[in-house]
């Protein structure tokens, strides 16, 4: 067996509303409604999957944790636009920009903390643009 890619990531959240509109307004990711009212954001050829905190759809995780995530969200767009959009939205930035080890190469990061604590680190494999 040989995996390819992911196709989603599920988050339990607290406020699936709230959610929803930080990964739409903020990350510019696209919300639609799924499968009887379910709530997905779209991204390149990913989503990630909201699930409210005590009503998750089975299965689900063991354990379903709000704000026990940390993902990295790869963008084409250039930090300094980054972090101009995230102060533009009073996301307030958590470390960085500074360089990481992505899984294909170097990559600049920025991280910040979604509503409900989760970790986001938007990266972009330019990592030319340190200052």
């Amino acid at each position: 067996m040989e995996m390819e890619r992911l196709d989603h990531v599920v988050l339990t959240v607290a406020d699936i509303g709230r959610s929803r509109a930080f990964y739409r307004d903020v990350l510019g990711m696209e919300a639609v409604t799924f499968g009887g009212g379910r709530t997905a954001l779209c991204f390149g050829a990913q989503r990630l999957h909201l699930h409210l905190k005590d009503s998750e759809p089975a299965p689900h995780a063991h354990r379903p944790t709000v704000g026990g995530a940390d993902l990295c969200l790869l963008t084409a767009t250039p930090m300094a636009t980054v972090r101009d959009e995230l102060a533009a939205h009073g996301v307030e930035v958590v470390e960085g920009p500074i360089i990481r080890q992505g899984a294909v190469g170097p990559i600049l990061s920025v991280y910040v903390r979604d509503p409900d604590g989760n970790l986001v680190e938007i990266a972009n494999p330019e990592t030319e643009d340190v200052d």
